[in-house]
């Protein structure tokens, strides 16, 4: 071999141990990255950890929110069935009441014919026929001198003491309707609440969702702002709301 040829080779080989000593010390130095100092953050790795924290706080909070709802919806339903029943007690008690006062009116008006004809027996007959309720009115009533005083009541009817059996059952079942109807609607309203703050979290886990599939890096950290601001204005809210457990 001429010493030319020898010399190339030799510069050939030079070249290849060059080349070979430049991988070896870079695998040498990801060695080094992997067992020794820590890879450099991502860009967007801070925004995903904070995504995945949202989404995962929103859907405890819509949860919540559900099972609130739900709650206070079952109350309302509960205080409607209440204050439905309770109608239909007070016109239970209210026919009975009718029918008393109906009874009443009929010896009552037995009674004025008896007199206005002068039949003494007749008109005993009838009064001794007076309801509990009528009689201790009627006694009011003559007291007052109708015959004699235009500005007496116009019957026993119209006396405070007249009160037949079923009228204040009936005035306290519908005491009760009103009070049950009132409490129902406050837990309606209370449970649209809830249903609204289900919306909210909606929107914020839309928000979340869509911070991750923009392009732009600012554009994915200004839906994510949206969806922080909803959220903390949800969870505001949900801590001001009356709760049911």
């Amino acid at each position: 071999m001429s010493p030319h040829a020898r010399a190339g080779r030799e510069a050939d080989m030079t070249g290849v141990g060059r080349q070979v000593d430049r991988a070896q010390a870079r695998q040498a130095g990801d060695a080094a990255d992997a067992h020794g100092s820590p890879a450099p953050a991502r860009p967007g790795h801070v925004r995903e950890v904070v995504t995945v924290v949202v989404l995962s706080v929103t859907a405890v909070l819509t949860a919540w929110s559900v099972f609130e709802a739900s709650q206070w919806g079952g109350e309302m339903s509960i205080a409607f069935s209440k204050a439905s029943s309770a109608r239909i007690e007070a016109s239970r008690h209210a026919a009975e009441a009718d029918a008393a006062r109906g009874y009443d009116l009929q010896t009552f008006a037995v009674w004025v014919q008896a007199v206005a004809q002068g039949d003494e027996p007749l008109a005993a007959f009838a009064r001794e026929r007076f309801s509990p309720q009528l009689a201790p009115a009627m006694d009011a009533w003559l007291a007052t001198e109708p015959l004699q005083d235009p500005d007496a009541p116009r019957s026993p009817f119209a006396l405070p003491v007249y009160e037949p059996p079923g009228a204040a059952d009936a005035a306290e079942a519908d005491a009760r309707a009103e009070d049950w109807f009132a409490r129902a609607l406050l837990l309606d309203e209370r449970s649209d609440r809830y249903t609204f703050l289900t919306v909210l979290f909606a929107l914020v886990l839309f928000f979340a969702s869509l911070s991750t599939r923009g392009r732009a890096e600012r554009l994915r950290w200004t839906l994510l702002g949206v969806a922080l601001v909803l959220v903390v204005v949800g969870t505001g809210l949900l801590l001001a709301f009356p709760k049911i457990v």
